[in-house]
């Protein structure tokens, strides 16, 4: 793609924009080239928004490792090693490493991010695929996802988190504002959500859930540890826990909201250490639930 100055001033960059512009590459360059000349200037939000401007390409970056104050890429990133940067990282397409991927202000993928090692980003991490994370996640601005999430370790998220496809996590989930998960949230370890927590299908946990706002699924619950929320919790189907299970103050628990009532008997069971109050929907039952499906 060669650009002109009419097809620069078509796009509508900003005045101080389009004057780097004409003083660098008045006699036109490639997309790649004006990107990377941006980067090298310090105008990393000018390359940001060329890149939103006119999408990605195909073309391919492979690289040994990846250091420096920021990348901007318009198709897919590939390192053997780490990625590591003092801003941003954003590729048009994929990226991938075969070690850590490491940001100081923000990661953007417009495919997936692939990563022997940790994700980290110093504010928002937005992957328009799948994220998939050896080491695990960290982002301390809001995390969105447009595929499925798979971490071999912790995720910590610093605000709001939202994953359309499925969430596999190895340890712990831990989030500072809302999550949601469009599809089956199962965590190895604990669950502590500040805000509202919602799956469309069902959640699992091999240690304790908490929220800070309404818990809901929409299938099953279940927890190694305790169940609690600051609000509701509400369950399409059952809601299991050998520990004890809590809804805020005022709230209620409501379990079978997704089946019919014949089929309450095996599909909206409340089980827990003792009943809880304000049971409001579902059967309870005094079974152990641990060893239940």
């Amino acid at each position: 793609m060669d650009f002109t100055t009419a097809f620069i001033r078509a796009k509508g960059p900003c005045a101080a924009g389009f004057r780097w512009y004409l003083r660098h590459h008045d006699q036109g360059a490639s997309y790649q080239q004006v990107l990377d000349s941006l980067v090298e200037a310090g105008r990393v939000d000018d390359a940001c928004w060329l890149l939103e401007q006119l999408g990605p390409t195909t073309t391919v970056l492979r690289a040994d490792e990846l250091v420096g104050e920021a990348v901007v890429f318009a198709g897919t990133i590939e390192t053997r090693r780490g990625i590591d940067v003092s801003t941003v990282v954003r590729a048009g397409l994929a990226i991938r490493s075969g070690a850590s991927i490491c940001a100081g202000t923000a990661i953007v993928a417009g495919g997936d991010v692939r990563a022997r090692g940790i994700v980290r980003s110093g504010g928002p991490l937005h992957v328009s695929g799948d994220v998939w994370a050896g080491s695990g996640v960290q982002a301390e601005g809001r995390f969105h996802c447009a595929g499925r999430l798979k971490a071999g370790s912790m995720v910590s998220i610093g605000s709001h988190l939202d994953v359309q496809g499925d969430v596999t996590v190895r340890d712990d989930l831990l989030v500072e504002g809302d999550a949601e998960c469009t599809r089956a949230l199962r965590v190895a370890g604990r669950i502590a959500v500040s805000g509202a927590l919602r799956a469309g299908h069902g959640i699992e946990s091999g240690q304790a859930v908490s929220a800070g706002g309404h818990l809901e699924a929409g299938l099953g619950i279940r927890a190694s540890g305790g169940i609690s929320a600051g609000g509701a919790i509400r369950a399409g189907e059952s809601i299991r826990t050998p520990g004890a299970l809590r809804a805020g103050a005022g709230y209620g628990i409501y379990a079978g909201l997704g089946v019919p009532l014949d089929a309450w008997e095996t599909s909206a069971l409340v089980c827990a250490a003792s009943r809880p109050d304000h049971l409001l929907s579902g059967r309870w039952c005094d079974a152990a639930p641990a060893t239940e499906a």
